[in-house]
């Protein structure tokens, strides 16, 4: 269960399903009036985080530094739409709704609401102990009202919602609160190509010019001298004979060996551009009315933030 000082750690932080994987990052929390315990959670889904779905806090918890809630992704991203009215609030027949598709009974965590005892949130004061109950629903005493209120800056009631509770509930006081949104930005990493790389074999022509060696016959003639002529006159006189010579030639030859050249590999760098997002936040402003007889001046003190 998450308590009422978690909330500002659940904003804006990442929640993940049974699976352990990311539905979303965690936008509102939705407290119940009577309590001030937290009853939802809004997450936004979808590729750019243009859905945004309710889930009950009740059963959820912080690990690390995300939510993780029992329900699957898609049933999460399923969920019923729900409109919330300009107060921040869910209705009675919305919530219901909610809780159906999530299948909690709905009468039964009414009547463990309504039990007596410290488990029976209902007709106790905010912050006793027990279930989270059922924010938003009209009833009995504990339950009057809609659901909790958003938080924009991280105790769990929205400032324009709680300035908004308390001009209606306050007596005798002569000052409200003028709250207004901001616009956080954050990314997303989203998967946009795959590059493989594939090895195959191309054979080419390869061309190269080698030296080849090969023999000839030459007829030499030499007269007879006294250094050869014993050699000469060695035979008979007169008679017939031949003489056969080997010849020689070089051909080329052709063999392949594979050799190394290079590594090719694939490496991701990460480039840093810069994108304008547009937004619209909503700020409050105060008039003053008063009747023409009225004088009215302005404290400089006030007005300076003193």
């Amino acid at each position: 269960m998450i308590a009422h000082e978690q909330i500002a750690t659940v904003l804006d932080h990442p929640v993940y399903d049974t699976e352990g994987k990311k539905i979303g990052d965690a936008k509102h929390v939705f407290v119940d009036d009577a309590t001030g315990r937290p009853a939802w959670v809004t997450v936004k889904t979808g590729l750019f985080g243009t859905s945004e779905s309710f889930v009950p806090i009740k059963d959820a918890s912080m690990v690390d530094d995300h939510l993780e809630v029992p329900y699957p992704k898609d049933r999460v991203k399923d969920a019923p739409h729900v409109d919330v009215d300009g107060g921040g609030h869910l209705d009675a027949s919305e919530e219901q709704r909610l809780y159906e598709y999530y299948g909690i009974a709905w009468d039964e965590a009414w009547q463990r609401a309504n039990q007596p005892g410290e488990e029976g949130w209902a007709h106790g004061t905010a912050g006793t102990t027990g279930t989270a109950g059922m924010a938003g629903t009209a009833g009995t005493a504990g339950m009057t009202g809609t659901a909790g209120m958003r938080d924009r800056d991280g105790d769990g009631l929205g400032a324009r919602d709680r300035e908004r509770a308390r001009a209606d509930t306050s007596v005798g006081d002569d000052a409200m609160t003028r709250s207004e949104e901001e616009m956080h930005v954050g990314t997303e990493r989203i998967e946009t190509g795959r590059v493989r790389l594939r090895k195959y074999v191309v054979t080419e022509e390869v061309q190269q010019t080698i030296p080849v060696r090969h023999e000839e016959v030459r007829l030499e003639r030499e007269p007879i001298t006294d250094a050869n002529r014993e050699q000469a006159l060695s035979g008979p006189e007169i008679s017939e004979s031949e003489h056969e010579m080997i010849l020689h030639e070089e051909r080329p030859v052709v063999e392949t060996r594979a050799v190394p050249v290079e590594r090719v590999g694939l490496r991701a760098d990460e480039v840093t551009d810069e994108e304008t997002v547009t937004g619209q936040v909503r700020k409050e402003r105060i008039d003053v009315e008063a009747d023409d007889a009225t004088d009215m001046t302005e404290d400089p003190d006030r007005k300076r933030g003193r």
